[in-house]
Parts: structure tokens; sequence; C-alpha cells
């Protein structure tokens, strides 16, 4: 692995993150924005970057911003919106070439910065607001999005299931809002619920590429003018582990497969000495086609049409995911609490621990290729305020035994059992 760091500085309450290297022939950027997950503001600070795609004060119709994107030398830009713990990410990126394997007029990563900063803080905007069209074509668009999840049954059922187990918490809430908010979002509210985003959200801006950490200090100076007054910082999850009844929900739709959801809460957070052995753990389990619950609920029984296990390591959840005939539930439940029990007993066999830490490892190595997964995992230091480089990460994996294991097994908790299931047995 390249023994790089990234350099850290801040400009005008905006944390910047610079990895300078010769590696790759762009530039990668990357801005974060976050703020906690919230009732009143999900929905408008999940519909902001939609809107602001649209255009910009010099780019105010949106083939002109496109256009201007084609100036940059086709440079990549776009954007997500998700949730890590307890906070909803606006995530930003462009991806721009090196001003040294082309022909260009100035610095490319000025013009980008240039863009980045405009599309960020100089919306186009109509009487003091956003533009009416593009605020209600966004809209739609996220209405879409939403709609999109109620008709891919293996994500309504994983979102479903979380929305149970965290009733009474924000992380129930959905990155990308409420359906039944989007109405009521004007041009005048969404703007004003933008400046305040601007003010308040936690900025982390990254670059990857051959430049230095002054030169990006000096760019964001320039094209980012916010006026901030204070940089927050981010809180990492503070696990409370459930005590009392295993919750159980069962949901009718028109389905024909069902799906077997599975909510574990676990003490272990990335920010925890055994967040390798968790790894471990949930790779054991079920993250690969070697893992356990692939091989005796899918391949020996036959009883998925695939089962898988996922750990999120920024709020403490192991969570497993099924597709069954539904005449199999209890069948299935059974033999996916057997494979919980086995993890807990220690029935790990060497093959399967080689395995997995051979998957882990080959992911770690491979983010080096990509500036993005970089970026991607130095932030997860970021949200956790723990240092980690992917070099020690791999050093610990390689380090985990069955007991390590064992233990981490011991802190996962079940919590909710969500069945999505047909109408048509009634």
């Amino acid at each position: 692995m390249n023994k790089t760091a990234f350099e850290r500085g801040s400009v005008g309450h905006i944390r910047l993150h610079v990895l300078p290297t010769k590696r790759f022939k762009t530039f990668a950027i990357s801005l974060y924005a976050g703020l906690p997950l919230n009732e009143q503001k999900v929905t408008t600070t999940a519909l902001t970057p939609f809107v602001l795609r649209r255009g910009t004060e010099s780019y105010p119709e949106t083939t002109q911003f496109r256009e201007q994107l084609e100036h940059l030398y086709g440079a990549g830009f776009g954007f997500d919106v998700y949730k890590r713990g307890n906070y909803q990410l606006v995530q930003f990126r462009m991806d721009t070439i090196n001003d040294s394997f082309v022909q260009s007029e100035g610095s490319l990563l000025d013009k980008s910065f240039a863009f980045l900063g405009e599309v960020f803080t100089k919306p186009a905007l109509e009487n003091g607001a956003f533009r009416t069209g593009y605020v209600h074509s966004e809209r739609e668009s996220v209405r879409k999005k939403l709609e999109g999840i109620i008709n891919d049954k293996i994500r309504y059922a994983a979102e479903r299931c979380m929305e149970e187990m965290f009733k009474d918490d924000p992380y129930r809430l959905h990155p990308l809002g409420e359906r039944k908010e989007l109405d009521a979002i004007t041009p005048e509210s969404l703007y004003a619920a933008y400046q305040e985003w601007l003010q308040q959200a936690h900025l982390d801006l990254y670059v990857v590429g051959d430049t230095s950490l002054a030169e990006v200090e000096e760019l964001v100076a320039k094209h980012f003018s916010l006026n901030r007054s204070f940089t927050p910082q981010y809180e990492p999850e503070k696990v409370s582990l459930r005590s009392g009844e295993v919750k159980s929900v069962t949901e009718k739709l028109d389905v024909n497969q069902g799906k077997l959801n599975l909510g574990m809460r676990t003490s272990i957070t990335y920010g925890d000495e055994r967040y390798a052995a968790a790894l471990l753990y949930n790779g054991v389990l079920g993250s690969y086609p070697h893992s356990k619950l692939f091989i005796n609920v899918r391949e020996k029984e036959s009883l998925a049409y695939y089962a898988a296990s996922r750990f999120d390591g920024h709020k403490g959840i192991v969570s497993i995911q099924s597709g069954i005939e539904i005449a199999n539930y209890e069948k299935a439940l059974q033999i996916i609490e057997a494979q919980l029990a086995s993890m807990r007993a220690g029935e790990i066999s060497e093959l399967e621990m080689s395995q997995t830490k051979a998957m882990i490892r080959n992911s770690l190595l491979e983010m080096q290729d990509s500036a993005f997964e970089m970026i991607a995992y130095d932030f997860n230091r970021v949200l956790s305020g723990k240092e980690r480089s992917a070099e020690q990460l791999l050093q610990q994996v390689e380090q985990v035994t069955v007991r390590d294991i064992v233990q981490a097994a011991e802190t996962v908790q079940l919590d909710t059992i969500y069945f999505l299931t047909g109408r048509k047995e009634e």
C-alpha cells in the first residue's frame, strides 16, 4: 500500500483534506455537507442538491450548466444523499482531468473549484428565491426516487425493518425525506432552508491529485464565500442496546416472494478497537458467497433466493436480508437463527477465516486504486473521530482470531424481525 497521508487544513469553517499524489490522471474533488437527521429538515435538505444541479448564477439554464462541464474537458459532476449514523449527508463529487494531460487555458483545478463553488453557493434564482420551475420538477424527481423504493421490495423491506427497529430514533428517517412533505415546499421555503443549511452543515472538502494543501486553501478562499461563524463537529454514535422482547412485525403487500429481515444491535461501532473483529463476524456470517447464510440457508436448504448480512459501523447494526417462499417462514427463521448461534459458539472453520480475511484484504487493497474510495474511507475518520489507516485496519483484520469473533458475536442482540408477506393467503 502507498504510504500516503491526507494533509489537513481549514478555510472559512470548511475542513480541508488534501492528498497530494501523482498516481491519478485526474483530480477527485468531494464535498460532504452533513446535518443531524431531523424530521423538520430532512426533506428540504434532500431536495436542495437536486435543485442546485439545475443551474447557477452564471449558468442559469441546465443546458448551459452541462456545457460548462464539457468546457472542463468532460469533467464528471454528481451528488448523493445518504445517511451515516444519525447524520444526513449530501456529497458533491467532481472528477477533472489533470492539466498536464490536456492543452488547457489556465488551471483546470481552479476552474473546477470555480464551478463547484458556484453550484454550492450561487444557485440560479428568480425574485430572490430558487427558480419555481426547477423546484417543481425536482420535487417530482425526489418523489419518483422515494416511490422507486416501494417498488423495489428488497430495498423496501430493508428500510421498513430499520423504521420499525428505530421507531423513536431519527435513524428511522429516510435520507431522501418524506413524500408527504414535498408538496408544501415552495421556492421561498426551500431557499430559506438552503441558506440555513449553508451556515449549519458540517463541511468537509476533499481533493486527491497533483496539488498541495496550500493551493487548495487558496482556491477555497477564492471560490467559497460563505461567511460561516463556526465549524461544527460530528458526534459519533453512542449505542444503546435495547432490553426486552424481540419485536416481530409482519406486513402484507402484493408480493409473491416473502422478505424476511432481521435487525440486530451491536455495541461495536467504527471507533471501537473491536471493529476489525466485527467486520470478520459479518463476513463469516453473510457478506460473501462463502458465508454461512449463503451456504446454509440458500445452498444447502434451498430456503432462500438470497440471504446476506450487513454491518453498519456508524450505527452499530447488523442486519440480515433474505428472500424466501412465504410458506417457509418458520423454517427459514430457524435456520438463520441457527447460523447466529453457530457464530456465538465459535463454529468457524479455518477456511471460513482465511476466505473472509482474503475478501476484506482485497477490498482494502482495491480501494487504493480509486481516489473516491480513499476519500470515502478517510471520511469515516471525520465521522467517528477514529484515526485508523487502511494499512492499520488490514493488520488488525489479519490478527483477528475465532475467539475475537465470538466476543464480537456476544455483543450482537436480535432486536427486530420484519416479514413482508403476500395478501393471497387471506
